[in-house]
């Protein structure tokens, strides 16, 4: 059986139509076969393993894994090691749960204690835990770093569990082994234990094998004489390590040796999976480091090699061999999704760095292109480098406009997934800024509405950039957007982001409302059709549990609605009101009583209608008193605000 099925898939698919595995499980597992005969049964269901991922399924109905693990308690090391070599192979195919190694609590200390027993139990067992050391929990995609809530599934994770076993200490002295399998396995298993993972990478800087401390071996590894998937790996357990914040950006590992390492990943002479997996490493180590975005930027002419990456596959001329055709199609859209990941991070905060971005052959147009991708994760990248574009004034005015790149990013907006939403609603956000050209075809293309309903989205970030775009949209706008917006959210909606638990949500909504009421016309017609409501809003936050920020966004909106005409009389006739405004005045916190200044000043302002009525009920409640006091105050702000206030009753 074992000579028939090597290498061979339609063997191995009949043999398990035949139903050979149940009865090789059988005999692996029965206690009087030989050990010769159980290692013999190992080997053959470890070669049906490597077939087809149907192949693995079929294993996994049969219930393989337990019986493997099973097998692992013999005290034969031949056995053992076959054992373990079926369920590496089992476990590195994609159909394979991993939870099915974390099921029993006994299996990774009984694995920790088999990596001293040879070097294949030491390459397996390292193996199995880099492919079962999943991180269960979600990555922002966005660059406005949104706190995103941790997911985690009952109990800790992969990557806590195989820590609190002493992975980093029984796999440590590994990266010095002379097997070079055995150092491979080692190092991939660190690099996917130190991701994202601060508690571990903490740990690993301080760690020493042979007197020499792991950043060190690390940056051994990454020699140009090491073999490429070495140099690969040894970077990104530095980039993870930098990123968790055990390494700093600045130190010489990371700068003149990670860096340079993975931009060389990028150049033509790579293989294209390399190419792909330097790209993303790079992205990754430098997406939240401006200074690391400058280096890399001007390193190999990193920014024109990335061009190259939209280059596959080549001209159908070119490619007489059918499968390197086959290869390229399939790296292709991994290739642009790595670029454009690249070029968001490269861009995030820099404008020359977008300014060179932005000139490189057909940029924008492959952007464009990437919009509209059938791959999801072309899609979300380049949303996510137009994003970081798109923080560009200069460029919003120019290369955005040139290309009426809102066309395809509201044509993206229409129902795609929450990861894509939430950064092509960012990036709308910026596109609405009141000097984009764009604000104005966009109004035109439905906006409003799209942006009211992320407004009721269950999502954290979708709510928060709904409010944030429509807050922006708002801002010097004419009246009918504002009354479309109005209607658009509804009251009973905007009492809900008012209440709303997140404190980002209620400033933006805040900020919203606070952009509504500007201009005296506007502010007069809002609050004659909206008033009653806006008013009781003002009264609610005014009351309640707030941060200092929040308070004074709220008084800042009271002294929008002062300085209407007519919007006036619904404050000079809300006693409850004007009672909190002047305890605002003597509140201990500067900003509110500046805050609580402006209501006072536009209500007693002498040049309008009513004003003397005005001043006398503010006098009778005691304002002039509070104003003469804070006329003495220490705060220049709040002693000039309080004289000019005192002018106006003496005028």
């Amino acid at each position: 059986m074992k000579n028939a099925v090597i290498g061979n898939n339609k063997q191995k698919a009949n043999l398990i139509v035949l139903g050979a595995v149940p009865r090789l499980l059988y005999l692996l597992q029965q206690e009087t076969s030989s050990t010769e005969l159980r290692t013999e049964c190992a080997v053959v269901l470890g070669s049906l393993a490597m077939g087809t991922e149907n192949n693995v399924k079929s294993l996994l109905d049969c219930h393989i894994i337990p019986a493997l693990l099973q097998g692992l308690l013999s005290p034969d090391l031949k056995f053992i090691e076959a054992c373990l070599r079926c369920l590496r192979t089992i476990f590195i195919s994609p159909v394979t749960p991993e939870d099915l190694l974390y099921t029993d609590a006994t299996v990774i200390s009984h694995l920790m204690a088999l990596l001293s027993r040879s070097r294949y139990t030491q390459e397996y067992i390292c193996q199995i835990f880099s492919h079962c050391c999943k991180l269960q929990r979600w990555h922002s995609c966005g660059f406005k770093s949104l706190p995103q809530p941790l997911l985690c599934a009952n109990g800790p994770d992969h990557q806590t569990i195989l820590f609190n076993h002493g992975a980093v200490q029984n796999i440590a002295h590994l990266l010095v082994s002379t097997s070079y399998k055995v150092r491979m396995q080692a190092l991939k298993c660190f690099s996917v234990l130190a991701f994202e993972n601060p508690q571990v990478s903490m740990t690993l800087v301080n760690v020493s094998v042979d007197g020499e401390l792991l950043p060190q071996i690390f940056v051994k590894m990454l020699q140009r004489d090491k073999p490429i998937e070495m140099q690969l790996t040894s970077a990104k357990c530095l980039t993870s390590m930098c990123r968790a914040g055990a390494i700093r950006t600045d130190d010489s590992c990371i700068v003149l040796k990670t860096l340079p390492c993975l931009v060389r990943m990028c150049s033509k002479e790579r293989l294209l999976e390399e190419r792909v997996e330097g790209a993303e490493t790079l992205a990754y180590l430098i997406e939240t480091d401006v200074e690391l975005q400058r280096i890399a930027s001007i390193t190999d002419h990193l920014i024109v090699m990335l061009a190259d990456y939209f280059k596959y596959p080549s001209s159908v001329s070119a490619i007489t061999d059918i499968k390197r055709l086959d290869h390229d199609l399939k790296h292709a859209h991994e290739l642009r999704q790595a670029a454009f990941k690249l070029y968001a991070s490269l861009g995030a905060n820099d404008e020359d760095i977008r300014k060179k971005i932005i000139e490189t052959e057909n940029m924008m147009d492959r952007i464009v292109n990437g919009l509209s991708e059938s791959s999801i994760k072309v899609r979300l990248a380049a949303v996510r480098c137009l994003h970081s574009l798109s923080r560009s004034v200069q460029q919003l005015r120019t290369s955005f406009q040139d290309h009426a790149v809102w066309k395809p990013l509201m044509k993206v907006l229409q129902n795609a997934p929450n990861e894509i939403l939430i950064v092509a609603s960012s990036t709308l956000c910026n596109l609405l800024l009141e000097f984009s050209p764009s604000k104005e075809p966009i109004l035109e293309s439905g906006a409003i509405e799209l942006l009211c309903s992320l407004t009721q989205s269950e999502n954290l970030a979708l709510r928060v950039n709904g409010i944030w775009a429509l807050m922006n949209m708002a801002f010097q706008a004419e009246q009918k957007i504002k009354s479309d917006i109005l209607r658009g959210l509804s009251t009973e909606q905007l009492f809900q982001l008012l209440s709303d638990s997140d404190v980002n949500v209620l400033m933006k909504t805040l900020g919203l409302l606070r952009n509504l009421l500007s201009t005296r016309p506007h502010i007069d017609h809002i609050m004659s059709t909206h008033g009653k409501q806006i008013m009781q809003a003002v009264t609610l936050i005014l009351e309640g549990e707030h941060n200092i920020e929040v308070k004074e966004q709220t008084l800042c909106i009271l002294a929008n609605i002062a300085d209407g005409t007519t919007a006036k009389e619904l404050i000079m006739t809300n006693d409850d009101i004007l009672q909190k405004i002047k305890y605002y005045m003597s509140h201990s916190n500067a900003k509110l009583q500046l805050a609580a200044m402006f209501c006072i000043s536009n209500l007693i302002w002498n040049e309008e209608e009513g004003s003397q009525e005005r001043q006398d009920k503010l006098r009778d409640m005691g304002i002039v008193d509070i104003l003469h006091k804070l006329s003495q105050s220490s705060d220049p702000n709040l002693c000039d605000k309080a004289k000019t206030a005192l002018q106006q009753y003496l005028a």
